[in-house]
């Protein structure tokens, strides 16, 4: 959350808006918030922290953990059609690298419903040459695949 905090400027520079979710209350987000974030960002989480204390949105996003009553941490890209165009789920141990979500968001189709003429190849960064689906990516030696 104070990765994303601390780069929450250059987010919203890209167009995006930041909502996380929890299955703490909102008095919880309000107390981590003014007593521990705050010392990690300067001025606390800029944006919304949502209570989901019955963990419906965890379970519609596939990340609530049934056995352990908890969310697992997940992120997800959502373009303006509300259509999730990217997305990583990770158990608590495991860290996420912020500098990949600010990678991935220029990939996200700028028309979402004209998805499909453009894509990012493996290891794309902004400002590289996308690929134009189409015959010319498909072999033709009668076999399925990628060119190489």
């Amino acid at each position: 959350m104070s990765a994303v905090a601390d780069k929450y400027a250059a987010l919203q520079e890209l167009g995006v808006e930041v909502l996380s979710v929890s299955v703490d209350s909102h008095f919880v987000h309000k107390m981590w918030n003014d007593h521990e974030l705050v010392k990690m960002v300067d001025g606390g989480v800029p944006f919304h922290m949502v209570a989901d204390q019955a963990g419906n949105v965890g379970r519609a996003f596939g990340v609530w953990d049934e056995n352990q009553g908890i969310e697992l941490r997940g992120r997800f890209i959502i373009d303006p059609d509300g259509v999730i165009q990217a997305m990583e789920v990770l158990t608590p141990p495991v860290g996420r690298k912020f500098a990949e979500t600010i990678r991935q968001i220029p990939g996200v189709p700028a028309r979402p419903r004209q998805q499909g003429t453009e894509a990012t190849p493996a290891g794309w960064e902004p400002g590289q040459l996308t690929l134009k689906p189409g015959p010319a990516l498909v072999e033709t030696s009668g076999r399925c695949g990628s060119r190489r």
